[in-house]
């Protein structure tokens, strides 16, 4: 039986104690409490995060495995390398930070996913995030229209991913782009992208144990976090292709 949070006081249980792959929901470690700032940092601190729908409590997982991005593993394909530089060339094109998070959430929100009728990014989730200091969108703008991006939470120098959306062709790519880029020159070498996907694994994601994972988050977490959540256009020369990595390493494992 899963743990129920009664209060902020209680703290999470270890994630240990999550279901395991037999249940009906791998994964899960707790339920009920409430999206403060409190209990976020100390659940993303440990490797749980929030994923919900309406009508239900707030409910707490932390899976195994858990699918992650090196950030020297990102896939850079021929293709997507000279949209990004078409892009970067053209005028009315820009990569912006933060500029219009709530919009990015609920473009997320209303993104339709493979296999879900609905949205975890609820609006207390929305509520919740856009009034969190660590939480940070990178925006795909063209010709003052935003059409596509990514947000997520950055504790230290620990970027953990949390949703993406595209109105037109690669806009997300560009954005996950921009955020690596941006990661390198910032020292983050990791992004958390919390369950596999077949687009992630495309670009260079893969899965790692659980205590793998948790076992990197310390160092990075407890790091000096990133100052400027500014985006300069000389971010863009630090793409490059991946280096080409052998299961099971990487520059954090």
């Amino acid at each position: 039986m899963i743990a129920w949070l009664a209060d902020e006081d209680q703290a999470l249980p270890p994630s240990s104690h999550a279901l395991g792959a037999g249940s009906e929901a791998p994964g899960l470690l707790a339920a009920g409490g409430e999206l403060t700032q409190r209990r976020l940092t100390e659940a993303y601190a440990r490797g749980v995060f929030p994923w919900y729908s309406t009508g239900q409590p707030v409910l707490w997982w932390a899976p195994d495995p858990r699918m992650v991005l090196f950030t020297d593993e990102f896939r850079l394909t021929r293709s997507l390398r000279k949209t990004i530089a078409r892009f970067a060339r053209t005028p009315g094109c820009e990569l912006r930070i933060d500029s219009a998070l709530r919009c990015v959430m609920q473009a997320c929100a209303r993104s339709p996913r493979p296999g879900q009728s609905g949205t975890w990014i609820v609006p207390e989730m929305i509520a919740a995030y856009a009034a969190w200091p660590a939480v940070h969108s990178f925006e795909t703008w063209v010709g003052g229209e935003l059409i596509g991006g990514l947000y997520g939470v950055s504790l230290g120098r620990m970027f953990f991913g949390e949703s993406m959306f595209s109105l037109q062709a690669d806009a997300s790519k560009i954005a996950l782009a921009a955020l690596v880029c941006f990661a390198r020159a910032n020292g983050i070498d990791l992004i958390d992208c919390q369950q596999r996907t077949g687009h992630l694994a495309s670009l260079g994601a893969r899965e790692i144990p659980r205590a793998t994972f948790e076992g990197l988050l310390d160092a990075r977490v407890e790091a000096a976090p990133v100052r400027e959540w500014t985006y300069d256009p000389a971010h863009w020369g630090r793409m490059r292709a991946a280096r080409q990595a052998a299961p099971g390493t990487g520059t954090g494992t």
